[in-house]
């Protein structure tokens, strides 16, 4: 083999392996690309998916939700299934089972990948304990003032939203607020570092008012 025609295979080999790895980059899409509308039509899935399963669960029980969406799940497969073997039958063709690749296929959880995610998790528990240790046991008095005024703005919450319709809230808000933020990102921006300066400024007052209150240490 000459050396020209090998450098045309290696570049070959090198441009399907790059058009490979962008088809895969391309085929995978973020939360963060979901919840900004990079791609309306998988964000537009996404949110119609989520809405029918909060308005389902807030109309019916979550077993019920379950039970019925495994039900109609199950429909589809048998359906597909006995469609497929009846073809199959007509056009005696010796095809097999219609989702023959999808049983092969190893759905198995790797003992590495399930003690990275639950090593990932039990960071997260430990830091949320320290925190909640933190603010209970008042290490910093305004802290637990803060949190005791939102647990007390909570109550008129729940008082007026149960579970489920707050999730139902929070699901538009997820998928609403981003792209406005993102079309007046400088506007909001000056509002929010104007409520941020007058917060600071009020809570700064208030921690030296509080008698006792434990001064924060700022460290860089």
């Amino acid at each position: 083999m000459d050396p020209m025609t090998q450098s045309a295979q290696i570049s070959s080999s090198q441009g399907f392996a790059d058009g490979h790895n962008s088809g895969t980059k391309d085929s995978k899409i973020s939360v963060k690309d979901l919840i900004h509308w990079r791609d309306p039509k998988k964000s537009g899935v996404v949110f119609g998916v989520s809405m029918l399963m909060l308005l389902s669960l807030a109309a019916f029980s979550v077993i019920s939700v379950i039970s019925y969406l495994l039900l109609a799940l199950l429909c589809v497969t048998i359906t597909f299934r006995i469609y497929k073997s009846v073809v199959q039958a007509v056009q005696k063709s010796n095809d097999g089972h219609p989702f023959k690749s999808l049983i092969e296929k190893d759905v198995s959880i790797p003992p590495e990948t399930f003690r990275k995610h639950v090593d990932a998790s039990l960071s997260y528990i430990n830091r949320a304990l320290k925190q909640l240790s933190r603010l209970f046991l008042v290490e910093d008095l305004v802290d637990s003032l803060k949190l005791a005024v939102v647990m007390w703005l909570l109550t008129y919450v729940g008082a007026v939203f149960n579970g489920i319709t707050i999730l139902i809230l929070a699901d538009i808000l997820l998928f609403a607020v981003p792209p406005i933020y993102e079309k007046n990102k400088t506007q909001i921006d000056q509002y929010i570092d104007l409520a941020r300066t007058q917060i600071n400024s009020t809570m700064a007052k208030l921690q030296e008012k509080l008698p006792g209150a434990m001064k924060r240490t700022k460290s860089e």
